[in-house]
């Protein structure tokens, strides 16, 4: 039966920030979902990789068409969700969309950021952790291959990448609209992950007052804070040291929000009603989004960041248009093996067959020549049987077809076999 590749998932073009953050995965939990998924289906999903991000959820894996349209009502029910209230958010790609759509997510011209080249690193995280958990075989293992050198590609022939304004960059910006010169500002980051990092050396460029990192190790925010001449601080001290701050910056792994609207409420209160800034990058959210009604409160989510990133990228558009042309070439040289890879099976069937009729006529003239045979009759013998074992199946095909199948034959017989002197 054959086995085709799918991808499904929800993105941000797709579904808020509210709906991606109910099925969004840390990176230590992608194991236990693959685990999960290839269980309920058994041998049904043979390969299978997740990626999960801030703005995407996607399932890639490998499978019979009979069971590729259940797999997504799983995802709602590993996530204890309806799975109808999540199916509107849901897309899904069969064979060469599902291959063009991976081309296109590890490009970054499925981004929030145009061209942004953090998702490259993302999907090899996805594919390091398949390969771990025993779910990445020969189909995706070659689809992501092909992904990461497409993508290469792109960013070395094409514009994309260039003069994008990052995540990061939009958080300053939104942080200026509000206070001007970030110079008498004070700056919190909470996390100390890749994104944070980002921040932090964007605000770093503004030259703040003060600059924190609050992280659930002081270890490792300690590490990040070196770098920035930071101070660091727990997460159970940010109760405390809340109201210090005018700008705060969150992004953790946490499935639950760092910052209650309890919390900023007494910071608004001890900060004499002062505005704040709060940039939450984080999906499941760090911030409670009751937060927002808060009339001091200016709080943007990752969707709102995305919305100003994306009105800046219009100058990249023409680069689009060439990075597509690239993929699409790509797409069509990965069906290509895809169809080849089909018929493997077919060609191995067709070789055995061959063998096995080539030693029953060996053995034949064996034993022809062993009881002192004529040797050129032997090999005379030797060419007629193997003829006529060569040209049983298409005669017989022919004897016993009705006449549509003995037009096609008719057709095919003369392609399939050299009918033509040499």
């Amino acid at each position: 039966m054959a086995v085709d590749v799918y991808t499904f998932g929800l993105n941000h073009h797709s579904a808020p920030v509210a709906v991606r953050e109910k099925v969004s995965l840390s990176l230590e939990l992608l194991k236990p979902a693959l685990g999960a998924l290839r269980s309920t289906f058994g041998g049904s999903v043979r390969e299978a990789a997740i990626l999960s991000t801030c703005n995407r959820t996607e399932v890639y894996f490998a499978s019979t068409s009979e069971v590729a349209g259940e797999v997504p009502a799983w995802m709602a029910s590993y996530h204890q969700l309806d799975s109808q209230s999540l199916q509107p958010h849901l897309y899904q790609h069969t064979q060469h969309e599902a291959v063009r759509h991976a081309f296109r997510v590890a490009s970054g011209l499925d981004s929030m950021v145009l061209g942004e080249p953090q998702i490259l690193g993302q999907m090899k995280d996805a594919a390091r952790v398949a390969q771990e958990s025993g779910s990445l075989g020969t189909l995706l293992h070659q689809l992501f291959q092909r992904t990461f050198a497409v993508a290469k590609e792109v960013r070395s022939q094409t514009a994309i990448g260039e003069q994008s304004v990052s995540m990061a960059a939009a958080a300053v910006r939104l942080a200026e609209r509000v206070f001007g010169d970030l110079g008498k500002c004070k700056v919190l980051f909470i996390g100390a992950g890749e994104m944070i990092e980002l921040c932090a050396t964007h605000f770093a460029s503004r030259q703040p007052q003060r600059m924190a990192v609050a992280n659930r190790t002081v270890e490792r925010a300690e590490g990040l804070a070196r770098r920035f001449n930071a101070h660091t601080m727990t997460l159970s001290q940010l109760p405390q040291h809340l109201a210090d701050f005018d700008v705060v910056v969150s992004c953790t792994a946490s499935s639950l929000p760092i910052l209650g609207l309890g919390m900023v409420e007494r910071a608004t209160r001890m900060r004499r009603h002062k505005p704040m800034v709060m940039v939450d990058l984080a999906v499941p959210r760090d911030i409670e989004s009751e937060v927002s009604r808060l009339d001091d409160i200016y709080l943007y989510s990752v969707d709102d960041l995305g919305r100003l990133v994306q009105s800046a990228s219009d100058a990249r558009q023409a680069a689009v248009v060439q990075a597509e042309a690239i993929i699409e070439t790509r797409v069509q040289h990965f069906m290509h093996w895809l169809g080849t890879r089909e018929v493997v099976p077919v060609i191995r069937d067709l070789h055995q067959s061959a063998e096995a009729m080539q030693q029953v006529e060996l053995e034949r003239a064996r034993r022809a020549l062993a009881r002192g045979e004529n040797p050129e009759a032997v090999l005379e013998q030797l060419a007629q049987g193997l003829t006529q074992k060569f040209l049983h199946g298409p005669m017989s095909a022919l004897n016993h077809s009705d006449r549509p199948q003995r037009e096609q034959l008719l057709e095919w017989l003369p392609r399939l076999y050299t009918m033509r002197e040499r």
